[in-house]
């Protein structure tokens, strides 16, 4: 109960910076983690952008191997306060205050971003994406997610300057997709239904599979 009080009262008070309006399901949790996968052979590093207050930082921490380790960006320094608190007897992780352009980041095997893209200008989307593209290993994946029927809501309700903000960083998020995603799933048990994107640094091949499970129309909240 303390996480999610904590977790209300940053959303009413800085509602553009959190962007959801509840912590994300276990089932979200799940689709965001569904690469997070400990190799045996040698030690992974994994970064999650925005954090929060750690509802899917659970799922990645009990993704993670013995030797792996977990770097985590939280622009909240009371959500970071509270997983430094969590996660204080756990060798693994690293936790860092700030925006995720504000450091200087390693290379990741994964990186899971939850940051409310739909809030953001054009160009900090791009400038967020280069750098964690950029972070991953080859073969390295990035996933994200988005609500659905979150851009129909901003059409209906926001004003003429706002739409026009949103739709500009929108349509740099089309192109991101259509570039590098190879798996979009959506996660219907999620307050609201989210929808999941996986990217990968350079574009997949084209291919009737992937052009059926990436459904680009409504990128983000």
């Amino acid at each position: 109960m303390a996480e999610l009080t904590l977790f209300l009262r940053e959303y009413a008070r800085t509602r553009q910076d959190v962007g959801a309006i509840a912590p994300s399901s276990a089932r979200l949790g799940r689709a965001l983690t569904r690469y997070v996968i400990p190799s045996p052979g040698r030690p992974r590093a994994v970064l999650e952008v925005g954090p929060g207050t750690g509802a899917v930082t659970r799922h990645i921490a009990g993704s993670l191997g013995r030797l792996d380790t977990l770097d985590l960006i939280e622009a909240n320094p009371r959500f970071a306060d509270l997983l430094r608190q969590t996660y204080a007897g756990d060798p693994r992780l690293r936790i860092r205050t700030g925006l995720v352009q504000e450091h200087e980041l390693g290379s990741y095997d994964t990186i899971v971003c939850g940051l409310p893209f739909a809030n953001f200008e054009a160009r900090t989307t791009q400038e967020i994406f280069d750098r964690l593209l950029g972070a991953l290993r080859p073969g390295g994946t990035l996933s994200f997610f988005g609500y659905v029927g979150g851009e129909t809501m901003r059409r209906t309700f926001a004003d003429a300057a706002d739409r026009e903000r949103t739709f500009a960083g929108l349509g740099v998020l089309r192109r991101i997709l259509r570039r590098h995603t190879f798996r979009t799933e959506t996660v219907l048990g999620n307050l609201p239904p989210a929808r999941v994107h996986h990217l990968v640094p350079v574009s997949p091949p084209v291919h009737p599979e992937r052009e059926r499970s990436c459904d680009c129309r409504e990128a983000s909240s």
